[in-house]
């Protein structure tokens, strides 16, 4: 079903690709009887199954072991802990590409390791709950040998009652062969009797439940647990892989901030020495030395922060990698658009709820529920069993013997018997308490279809925000790419203006700030988009992706085209620039779909 479902999506979405149709203006851009009718909207029930599965292969499989080369990136041990300054002190600085720091949090990552586990838990229960069709078998022994002794005083003058109290007190066999004569004795009995022997007692017990009631729905109670470890473990998978990547974006926009802050603060140094050149000469004055101090303090300011941020960003991934204790990673590779996105809006949404397992969590709950729900009511239903015990035992040694010292202890006795039968339980009142579990978990299941409900709108709203947040960052890579080369034009021109003594400082100043805050808006741009591409895949659960060139910046300013401000929503051109994608597939110069 999810193949056949990934294959009409992507087939959509070439589809989708072409204009879309025109809308004549007479015909209304909506109505009542345009609108779908939701009760006819499919059930989840019906879509996924009742007890849907757990699909690895919507995604690819993990990593599970490093390459040559990053061998020795690969994850302490588990319950390592430094306890010397040196352990943790930073020894290497590692670069690092965008797919080496996916496959070293793969294969690294704690918590995908402890999802891993909980999988193994789950299997191991289901197979504990298997283990209750099959019967059980209890060898125990009750002594290996043991050595008993004993001293008994009875009153001598007590009646000691007729035969038949005697035989209701210990049975019919054991009168003479325990206790000895008591009957026609009693009177001539002494009052003190010894015993001494060495027992030993093993049994054999085998019980097999024929009709269990609760045995059914607890297997499948603990079968859909397990689907629902494997589904957390794939949860676990994507959120690591979203989490790693957009750790690494963060870095690559503060190494790109890093570099934006030391060209300021040379640009600053140079413009500086300039303005104290001219101001020895007599040429401008000290204010404008002063504006150049203050802008390269604003620089030196800026760059502190950037390295300040790129530490952290260094330090994060270094967590989500859950690399050695004196590793440090940096970002290998300068920060550019990673790709195009294909699907529509539409077939994103529709996409998610086909893949996300959240949504297959909630129907493997509403089955846990119920059937938790069946296995209460079990506990008023009648249960049949089949019993076979078989006792063996064996006694040396003397008991109810007058004097100690005539005990013989070579007197033994042994034994055996078997015993063969049916056991039938059935609680026939217990006051209401299964028919209320029965309820309370029913209960529960209801509450899962609502939070399936409240899932599932929250799903439209993630993929609804990566895609316009996706549409917006294509749009700023566009404004501030335009920024950028405009800031570069003038300050080109300012410090030629400068120069030519028809200027002055302060117009260099302001123009070199315009550039360095032009430059760190663009590579904001560029991280939130890259950041929306991964959390489209995240939370479609799709991998459709084209990818594009590195997106550069050309020396010159292009010419500027119309401005035309969207009064509708209407197509955005691609993060990639159209000149560099020539000889690609005609489906990568199609613009962005739309919203709507």
């Amino acid at each position: 079903m999810r193949r056949f479902t990934a294959t009409v999506v992507l087939t959509a979405g070439v589809l989708a690709a072409a204009p879309a149709p025109v809308v004549s203006q007479d015909e209304p851009t909506s109505s009542p009887s345009a609108l779908v009718d939701q009760t006819t909207l499919p059930n989840a029930l019906e879509l996924k199954g009742d007890r849907p599965q757990a699909d690895p292969s919507v995604l690819p499989a993990a990593a599970t072991e490093l390459p040559e080369e990053l061998e020795d990136l690969a994850a302490p041990p588990s319950l390592a802990l430094p306890d010397a300054p040196e352990q943790v002190r930073i020894h290497e600085l590692r670069p690092l590409t965008l797919e080496e720091a996916l496959q070293l949090a793969e294969v690294n990552s704690p918590e995908l390791k402890a999802a891993a586990s909980r999988v193994d838990q789950a299997k191991s229960s289901l197979r504990a709950a298997i283990s209750a069709w099959y019967p059980t078998v209890d060898l125990s022994a009750n002594g290996l040998p043991s050595y008993f002794k004993s001293y008994t005083y009875r009153n001598p003058d007590a009646d000691f009652g007729s035969t038949n109290s005697l035989t209701d007190e210990l049975g019919e066999s054991s009168l003479i062969d325990e206790l000895g004569e008591r009957i026609g004795q009693t009177a001539e009995r002494e009052p003190e009797t010894y015993a001494r022997q060495w027992r030993a007692e093993v049994n054999l017990r085998v019980s097999w439940d024929i009709i269990d009631p609760a045995r059914v729905p607890q297997i499948a109670a603990a079968r859909d647990s397990f689907e629902r470890a494997r589904d957390s473990y794939l949860i676990a998978l994507r959120d690591l892989r979203l989490q790693a990547a957009s750790s690494y974006f963060q870095l690559q926009e503060a190494d790109e901030g890093v570099r934006i802050g030391q060209a300021s603060v040379r640009a600053s140094l140079v413009s500086l020495r300039d303005a104290r050149a001219r101001y020895n000469a007599g040429v401008n004055t000290k204010l404008e030395v002063l504006e150049a101090e203050t802008q390269l303090a604003r620089d030196r300011n800026l760059l502190t922060d950037r390295l300040a941020s790129q530490d952290f960003a260094r330090r994060s991934l270094a967590r989500e990698l859950d690399l050695p204790q004196d590793i440090t990673p940096t970002a290998a590779t300068p920060s550019t658009p990673l790709g195009l996105w294909e699907p529509s809006l539409q077939e994103s949404i529709i996409a998610a709820y086909n893949y996300r397992e959240e949504l297959d969590q909630l129907i493997l709950d509403i089955s846990i529920d119920n059937s938790q729900a069946n296995a209460s009511l079990a506990a008023v239903q009648p249960v049949l069993s089949f019993v076979n015990t078989t006792t063996s035992f064996r006694n040396e040694g003397q008991s109810g013997v007058n004097s100690l010292g005539d005990i013989d202890m070579d007197d033994y006795r042994w034994g055996a018997q078997n015993t063969t039968a049916l056991t039938a339980s059935w609680r026939l009142f217990d006051g209401g308490r299964a028919r209320a579990d029965y309820r309370r978990f029913k209960q529960a299941a209801e509450e899962s279809a609502f939070n399936f409900a409240a899932t599932r709108d929250g799903i439209r709203l993630e993929v609804e925000q990566s895609f316009i947040n996706l549409r917006s960052a294509i749009q700023n890579i566009e404004t501030t790419s335009s920024e950028v080369l405009s800031s570069r034009e003038s300050l080109r021109l300012s410090q030629l203006r400068v120069q030519a003594g028809v200027s002055t400082q302060r117009e260099v100043v302001d123009n070199q700030r315009d550039l360095t805050n032009a430059e760190l808006r663009y590579a904001q741009a560029i991280r939130e988009y890259n950041t929306s591409l991964a959390q489209l895949r995240r939370r479609t659960g799709l991998d459709a992706l084209i990818a594009c060139p590195a997106n550069t910046l050309p020396a010159q300013k292009p010419e500027a085209e119309g401005m035309v401000i969207p009064i509708e929503p209407t197509p955005l051109k691609t993060a990639c620039p159209m000149s560099s994608i020539a000889g690609q597939t005609e489906a990568i110069s199609q613009p962005v779909q739309p919203l709507w």
